[in-house]
């Protein structure tokens, strides 16, 4: 088994990076070389922007390449409690964007003729527990009604022809669900942005960033500084770099996947017949859907826990074992990677992006920034070259959470937290 990220490892090599030093000044510096910064980097010249993106490792070394595979629509709480919580007019705004982040991502696929596995084979949320089939219910009516008319309810008379399980007790069904090869993406999405005049630095870890005036900010390296007239802020959960404003707000949680073997068409059928993307309904919960060369991608947050190599390898196990139960079938498959990501969870488990003090920032995507990320990338692109403003997520305040300076002190309370509520839904 290898502790290394299957995106990562079956990822063709980027060829893109820049030449040279830093140039001394940039119309945009863009810092962050994951799936929001690459995308803003490439709109950003497109629009004949002058943009310099600065990563501190490779490009799509993170979180943009070591998830779970997913490109759905929805947001990452349930439909009927952002309703409960935001109104009916934001909560299908949300929604709307998301299905707008996943149009978004598959024109990118098309137009760049990015080779990544891309399809759309629908999104299916399981009910783990009987009980929490009223939630799915709930959720189905209310979305049928007001933003996703295509929607759809199966029973648990009906699930097995889903999933071959005796672990569900039925699923709601949204056409829209995708998925990806995230490690060709995220390489294909650099190199695109490469061609189009972005200059993009990998190891130009940012040590300093001093505001001028108005947006302008001196950047500093440790192999330079650059004069940029705006800076766009797209590191995600990483608590590197002069960024505690940010890195206050945001908290890295551990999320976790292995991958199988190739399992053979039969097998896959025989297990996934539809073969979507799925989720289950428990807050400690797993996510699974397969590749193109037929393994299983199976995933979750396994433990509260921040990722390292001891770590993953205890998650792998406890993932194992959650297949297994799920799907006896796969109880002997060989797991052939295993490795962890850190989500870049806000309090309310929603994206958000602006400015602040003088600084432009799109992060916490909360477990859903696959298709958000690469999509907000393109929208803080316009709002940075004045061509538009279609930011969603636009918040009048974005508070601290209380008692948190970047080390994440509290997960396995939070872990206790949730595996109260799975154990009493």
């Amino acid at each position: 088994m290898k502790l290394e990220s299957f995106w990562q490892a079956t990822a063709p090599p980027f060829h893109g990076a820049a030449q040279g030093s830093l140039p001394s000044h940039a119309d945009v510096v863009v810092i962050g070389g994951g799936f929001t910064g690459v995308s803003a980097a490439l709109s950003l010249a497109r629009s004949g922007l002058d943009v310099v993106l600065l990563e501190g490792g490779e490009v799509m070394s993170q979180a943009s390449a070591r998830n779970g595979g997913h490109c759905n629509t929805g947001v990452a709480q349930n439909f009927a409690s952002l309703v409960a919580s935001q109104g009916i007019e934001k909560a299908s705004r949300f929604y709307r964007a998301y299905d707008d982040a996943v149009s978004y991502v598959e024109q990118l696929v098309r137009d760049e003729r990015i080779d990544c596995d891309f399809r759309l084979c629908g999104k299916l949320k399981l009910a783990s527990k009987a009980s929490h089939f009223a939630g799915l219910r709930e959720a189905w009516e209310l979305m049928r009604r007001t933003v996703d008319p295509e929607i759809e309810l199966i029973g648990k008379e009906a699930i097995r022809r889903e999933v071959d399980s005796d672990a569900f007790h039925g699923g709601l069904l949204q056409q829209r669900g995708g998925q990806m090869h995230m490690g060709k993406f995220g390489v294909g999405l650099a190199e695109a942005a490469a061609r189009s005049g972005a200059k993009i630095f990998p190891h130009h870890a940012v040590t300093g960033l001093t505001r001028l005036d108005g947006y302008r900010h001196r950047v500093q390296t440790a192999k330079g500084e650059i004069l940029a007239d705006k800076v766009l802020m797209a590191t995600g959960c990483s608590n590197v770099g002069p960024f505690r404003w940010f890195q206050r707000r945001i908290v890295p949680v551990g999320s976790f996947i292995v991958v199988t073997e190739p399992l053979g068409d039969a097998l896959i059928r025989r297990v996934l017949p539809n073969d979507r993307t799925y989720v289950t309904s428990l807050n400690l919960g797993n996510y699974f859907r397969t590749t193109a060369d037929r393994r299983l991608v199976f995933g979750g947050r396994a433990r509260f826990a921040v990722s390292n190599p001891t770590s993953d390898s205890r998650s792998g196990d406890i993932l194992q074992v959650s297949m297994a139960r799920l799907f006896p079938t796969l109880a002997q498959a060989r797991i052939d990677y295993c490795w962890g990501g850190m989500v870049d969870m806000s309090a309310d488990r929603l994206p958000h992006a602006g400015e602040h003090d003088g600084v432009f920032y799109s992060m916490g995507y909360s477990g859903h920034g696959t298709q958000m990320s690469v999509w907000m990338g393109a929208v803080m692109a316009d709002l940075i070259a004045e061509k538009s403003n279609r930011n969603p997520w636009q918040r009048d305040a974005w508070p601290a959470l209380p008692g948190y300076h970047g080390k994440p002190w509290f997960l396995p309370l939070a872990g206790l937290y949730y595996k109260a509520k799975d154990r009493f839904s």
